[in-house]
């Protein structure tokens, strides 16, 4: 019932800043400039996006991935390119140990690096005022993120083959994570300027003028390459030169914060794109009522005091953040107060989810994650969403009672909803709950305490579709009432709702949001717990019929496997498989991952190798892999002809 006809694609806008027209139906699109538009058969407004319009002024955020007009996905280094020289213009940057502590190379270090092979770095140890008396040479090469680096090369000039190679050099590797910072094997730096590697080379006879050395294959942020205090001779290096090779394992896109016009209700996210195998892209997304999701500090430098005000005793944003001296900008934290926090990302599969919000957003904000293997990607496409401006109602609260009950028993629940309506809000006749399984039934509906009339419009596994008299701004703070039965099979299962007005099928219904719809109740959730722990997962095993015969008359052809499985974390491994009463396997019949609810499965009486199995006893024997360990039921069927 999620899937239904009022809700609209919508397209990820990854990097927007644009105030969106106000009417009632908007849909936005980031990327997929080639996609042809929407087809709807009502008016609205259609805004398209360009993911290169990212923007670190509007929270934007764009780090190792590749833009194109129709698409992003995770930068792919080529092998032939020597990325030493383009590290700056890549957001990453070459570092040199000084006798002050690590800073930015530049002199005679870059020409290490600069792209010509004519000039190089000499390391005869005569480096002045420029080094102070560090006699080794350190430098940490940072490629602004992680790659997967395959090769580093480096060599003296042409006339210097035969005389002056690096006689002893080290070589280190580090993922750039700051949590890890002193537990790695080596490290090199100054007081607390310094930095640790794990070693991949440690190289201390060397006689070879050109050296290539493969890397391991795994992320890397930082290289570090240190010439010790000890080596001998006159050396040089002409080049420094690093390949990698494959996607980049891990890159992020965030949008800049998309200002919507006004509060709007919030529909469906959708996107188009790939996923590759041994890849993954986690989309995810979040909602605000202003134009900054972050709060800013300020240090006071009083003791360990920070504040939210600059001197002046302004809310500080990111403009005056930024204009602050490096010393007192004590970071940053989310505004809880105006934004949620980043949903769970969405099952790209699927192609949609719900977005986040309590009651109507005027601002959003989406982000995608990438994780690649060095030769399986992710791609998106585009992501787009509808918006209905002005919403259904301005707020609509509720809570659920009782809170918790039995597992898998039918219970009675009733669903409290306090409307808030503004004059220009659109009102609502219809209001839509989901259900972790189909409700046994719709008993009865109150507005204000009174009985009325109400049609179940839809009744389906995941919820049901109930249309009232209509409420519009002159009964507004009616308490509404909905009494159903249901059964519960997982611990924390949220009753999530939305009103929307069935004479508008396409504007985007208004999410419910759980809160203090009645103040003779104490619940406050739209979430139901368990009453009792420590059960068995498989809470029930029945066959129907437990006798069956398989011989194609069209009665009793199958048996039916029915079976709840309770309060599981995510999907978990689950098998259903057939033995004869000596304990052989004959085949198995249900093979799969599932999560907490209520399941069926058919057996046709046939064995693994597709034969028809002869009249008798037979065992069944379910199985769970969750978390606590295997839980398995077994039951007896027959098979007679």
């Amino acid at each position: 019932m999620r899937q239904r006809a009022w809700i609209y694609f919508f397209s990820f806008s990854c990097m927007l800043g644009h105030i969106l027209p106000v009417s009632a139906l908007t849909i936005v699109r980031l990327g997929g400039e080639d996609q042809p538009l929407p087809e709807l058969d009502t008016p609205f407004e259609f805004v398209q996006l360009a993911w290169n319009e990212v923007d670190e002024d509007r929270h934007g955020l764009s780090e190792l991935v590749e833009i194109g007009p129709s698409f992003i996905e995770p930068l792919r280094l080529d092998p032939s390119v020597n990325l030493a020289p383009l590290l700056a213009e890549r957001g990453g940057q070459v570092q040199a140990l000084t006798w002050i502590g690590w800073g930015p190379a530049n002199g005679r270090d870059v020409a290490m690096f600069d792209g010509d092979p004519a000039t190089a770095f000499l390391g005869d140890g005569d480096w002045g005022g420029d080094y102070g008396v560090i006699q080794q040479k350190s430098m940490i090469f940072d490629f602004g993120g992680r790659f997967l680096l395959e090769r580093i090369r480096f060599f003296p000039r042409d006339r210097f083959l035969t005389d002056r190679f690096v006689q002893r050099f080290i070589i280190g590797l580090s993922d750039g994570d700051p949590l890890k910072k002193g537990t790695r094997e080596y490290s090199r730096g100054i007081r607390e300027s310094f930095f640790d590697f794990d070693l991949v080379y440690d190289i201390t006879e060397n006689t070879d003028a050109v050296i290539d050395l493969e890397l391991p294959a795994v992320p890397v942020r930082q290289l570090f390459f240190e010439a010790p205090e000890n080596t001998q001779g006159i050396w040089e290096v002409a080049e420094m030169e690093i390949y990698g090779n494959g996607f980049a394992p891990f890159a992020s896109y965030v949008s800049n914060v998309i200002d919507l016009g006004a509060a709007a209700s919030l529909g469906q996210l959708t996107w188009g794109g790939s996923q590759d195998e041994e890849a993954k892209v986690d989309l995810s997304m979040r909602s605000g009522v202003d134009d900054d999701p972050n709060t800013y500090w300020r240090a006071t430098f009083r003791g360990g005091e920070r504040t939210r005000f600059d001197v002046n005793g302004r809310p500080l944003n990111l403009s005056s953040y930024n204009k602050l001296q490096r010393g007192e900008r004590d970071g940053t934290s989310h505004d809880t107060e105006n934004w949620a926090f980043w949903g769970a990302a969405y099952d790209f599969e699927a192609g949609q989810g719900t977005m986040v919000g309590d009651g109507p957003q005027r601002y959003v904000q989406i982000r995608a994650d990438f994780a690649s293997g060095q030769k399986a990607k992710s791609r998106l496409d585009y992501v787009q969403f509808a918006v209905s401006i002005p919403p259904v109602a301005s707020e609509a609260l509720a809570e659920i009672v009782p809170v918790s009950v039995p597992p898998g028993q039918v219970t009675s629940f009733t669903y409290k909803i306090k409307p808030n309506l503004a004059n220009e809000d659109l009102g609502f006749d219809s209001i839509g709950i989901d259900t972790p399984s189909r409700a046994g039934s719709v008993d009865a509906v109150r507005i204000s305490g009174a009985p009325v009339a109400f049609e179940v419009m839809e009744l389906e596994d995941e919820g049901f579709v109930i249309k009232i008299p209509r409420i519009d701004v002159q009964r507004t703070e009616e308490l509404i009432e909905v009494d159903f039965q249901a059964e519960v099979f997982k611990f924390g299962t949220v009753f999530s709702g939305r009103v929307f007005d069935s004479e508008r099928p396409l504007e985007v219904p208004q999410s419910i949001t759980a809160g203090n719809a009645d103040v003779l109740e104490d619940s406050d959730q739209l979430s139901v717990d368990l009453a009792r722990f420590g059960e068995r997962t498989i809470r029930s095993l029945a066959l129907n019929p437990p006798v069956f015969s398989p011989n194609g008359d069209g009665i009793n052809d199958v048996v039916q496997i029915d079976y709840d499985l309770l309060n599981l974390v995510g999907a978990v491994p689950v098998k259903a498989e057939v033995y004869d009463l000596s304990g052989r396997s004959l085949g198995v019949v249900l093979s799969d991952q599932m999560a907490s609810g209520r399941f069926s499965a058919q057996w046709d009486g046939r064995d693994s190798s597709g034969k028809l199995l002869p009249p008798g006893l037979y065992l069944l024997r379910l199985s769970v892999e969750a978390d606590k360990g295997e839980d398995a039921r077994q039951a007896i069927l027959s098979i007679v002809y």
